[in-house]
């Protein structure tokens, strides 16, 4: 199934057709032209090999949004170079490969619930929830008087991300991520 889009409507993660190929939208970026049209520079993953390449499109170019099917499943373990999932509604267990999950991997914890995009029987990603609870397992200390600045320190989270947190976040404390974005939301309430 298709749906027709352009330019102005693209965000990360949107999958579109594209030269006979089906993509998925990474990065992008509107820039004016001077005396032209303005264009759209693109960085795009290839669903079918996981190569990535970037591309600028004219702004207001239409093309043919994918709409996948969509089937519930829960994150279980990690074998290897595979990502264990279970579908919920058949119970069985599916593998995939780092390739098809991408960026995912950085907020995939135990038992997470998301969605399996499907195209034919083919799985061709995962659609994950707009926030994932995350534990931090490093970041730098606090000191006194830290809060003055307003700004922030890396902190690395149990899965391998990491993010921008603020000066009262320490070791071993649940945060709230945007898995959208990246970004830092809030402290995980208890």
């Amino acid at each position: 199934m298709a749906q027709v889009v352009d330019t102005s409507k693209f965000y990360p993660g949107i999958k579109i057709v594209w030269q006979e190929g089906m993509w998925e939208v990474v990065e992008f970026q509107h820039h004016k032209m001077g005396r032209g049209g303005a264009v759209v520079k693109t960085k795009l993953r290839n669903l079918d090999t996981g190569s990535i390449i970037e591309n600028a499109f004219r702004s207001g170019e239409k093309f043919d949004r994918i709409v996948f099917e969509e089937k519930p499943a829960q994150f279980l373990y990690q074998d290897g170079d595979s990502y264990v999932f279970m579908d919920m509604v058949s119970y069985d267990q599916i593998y995939l490969s780092t390739e098809v999950l991408g960026k995912a991997i950085k907020y995939l914890t135990d038992n997470i619930e998301v969605t399996l995009e499907m195209y034919g029987e083919r799985i061709m990603g995962i659609e994950l929830p707009n926030s994932v609870t995350l534990k931090i397992i490093e970041t730098s200390p606090n000191f006194k008087g830290d809060t003055a600045s307003g700004g922030g320190k890396p902190a690395t989270t149990e899965t391998g991300l990491t993010v921008t947190v603020p000066m009262f976040v320490e070791v071993g404390e649940d945060i709230v991520v945007d898995t959208r974005t990246g970004a830092y939301l809030e402290r995980a309430k208890k």
